[in-house]
């Protein structure tokens, strides 16, 4: 049984910190700037699907991911993740980096993308 993937995020500075056991008592949870984080929703962002949803393609037994984004100093993918069973494996991008990924092909893994923007975005493997 693999672990749910929580990302949350300030709303006044921008941090964006992955939860990986999140605190459960009324009123409380993880703060920044003296406010609770808030939980990304991903694909719930009014943006272009087809530039942030990743896609993949599987060959040889691996899983190639892309993301359809640009990659410019103040607009880019941060970074990309793949979640399998108990496993994540996220590869941190760069402005000017090409928005790609790869590890072992999973069935049922889960792929997320992170735009500096315009949230977190997901896709599931099939």
């Amino acid at each position: 049984m693999s672990r749910e993937f929580i990302v949350k995020k300030c709303m006044k500075c921008g941090a964006v910190v992955k939860v990986f056991e999140d605190c459960n008592c009324p009123g409380c949870g993880i703060r920044c700037c003296d406010e609770e984080m808030k939980v990304l929703v991903p694909n719930s962002v009014d943006a272009s699907a087809e530039k942030h949803i990743p896609t993949y393609e599987v060959k040889d037994g691996k899983i190639f991911v892309r993301v359809n984004h640009i990659m410019e100093e103040e607009h880019y993918i941060e970074w990309i993740a793949i979640v399998y069973d108990d496993h994540e494996k996220i590869t941190y991008l760069n402005p000017g980096d090409e928005p790609v990924a790869h590890c072992k092909y999973v069935p049922g893994s889960t792929i997320y993308a992170y735009c500096n923007k315009h949230s977190l975005w997901k896709a599931n493997v099939e």
